[in-house]
């Protein structure tokens, strides 16, 4: 692949080819999946995961960050949350090549990209590509990416995962991203209410959820009683409090305190606080 922006110049014309080395560190939940995609499409690929276990499967396994990125052309960090994204690029940055890019694809926020940005040696490329979709969708490649930067010479890569939308300068898809997220967490948590008063009035279940399918509501709905999804209420609760932060939002606060309001439920689905708000 090309080097990227060196001296603010491109050094060569073309992007992403088959021999293109990458990186991919962070094998969660969303992670692995996106991982194996990128290994099924035929790069040569290195993985890393601070749980050595969840790297089974995988041909080539990094031992640490640093190693995991030497040499590689694209590296891709899938973390949890800003705190682990600083700590393993701030561990690995000094080993980036010039010209390598670097597609950070977590769920941190804008000011945490720009920390990150701060991080990297010159000569190095920073893209912001959240994603939006859950573990069914990260398998299957229909996830939406909220893509900032100058993403262009990593396109093939990221078009593995699924619809590209490119959001403007690096950090507006983070931005994106907690929008987004917040809104959908929040009306999940509204539907979950909706259930609960429902269940106070003695309303038939069924009656509910047609009328809840009918309504103006009907995407949260279906985001609510979703099988096979798999959106982790701890790390919804982490993107509505980036969001919280970020702004005088009060609906997410409360949302926010609903969330950690039932530890029991912190490695499951978000669908699951339906049964949660009904006791």
């Amino acid at each position: 692949m090309r080097p990227g922006h060196l001296n603010g110049e491109r050094a060569y014309i073309g992007g992403m080819d088959n021999n293109s080395k990458v990186a991919f560190l962070g094998l969660g939940a969303m992670g692995a999946p996106m991982a194996r995609r990128v290994a099924d499409a035929g790069y040569p690929l290195t993985v890393w995961n601070r749980s050595a276990g969840k790297a089974d499967g995988f041909a080539t396994v990094a031992g640490t960050p640093t190693e995991a990125v030497r040499d590689a052309d694209v590296v891709v960090t899938m973390l949890a949350d800003p705190p682990a994204v600083r700590a393993v690029v701030g561990e690995f940055a000094g080993e980036l090549k010039p010209g390598a890019v670097l597609v950070e694809a977590s769920t941190i926020g804008p000011d945490a990209v720009r920390e990150i940005a701060e991080l990297l040696p010159a000569g190095v490329t920073l893209v912001d590509a959240p994603v939006m979709g859950s573990v069914d969708k990260a398998a299957s490649g229909e996830l939406n990416l909220l893509v900032g930067g100058d993403a262009d010479e990593v396109m093939p890569l990221l078009e593995l995962f699924g619809t590209v939308r490119r959001t403007g300068a690096v950090g507006t898809g983070a931005a994106l991203k907690i929008v987004m997220i917040n809104a959908i967490v929040n009306g999940v948590a509204l539907v979950g209410e909706a259930y609960q008063l429902a269940d106070v009035y003695g309303l038939p279940e069924e009656l509910v959820k047609q009328s809840l399918a009918g309504s103006p509501l009907a995407g949260l709905a279906a985001r609510a009683a979703a099988e096979g999804a798999y959106y982790q209420v701890k790390l919804a609760a982490k993107d509505v409090d980036l969001a919280a932060r970020a702004a005088n939002l009060p609906i997410a606060r409360t949302v926010h305190d609903r969330l950690t309001a039932y530890p029991q439920a912190a490695d499951e689905d978000i669908a699951q606080l339906v049964r949660h708000f009904r006791g």
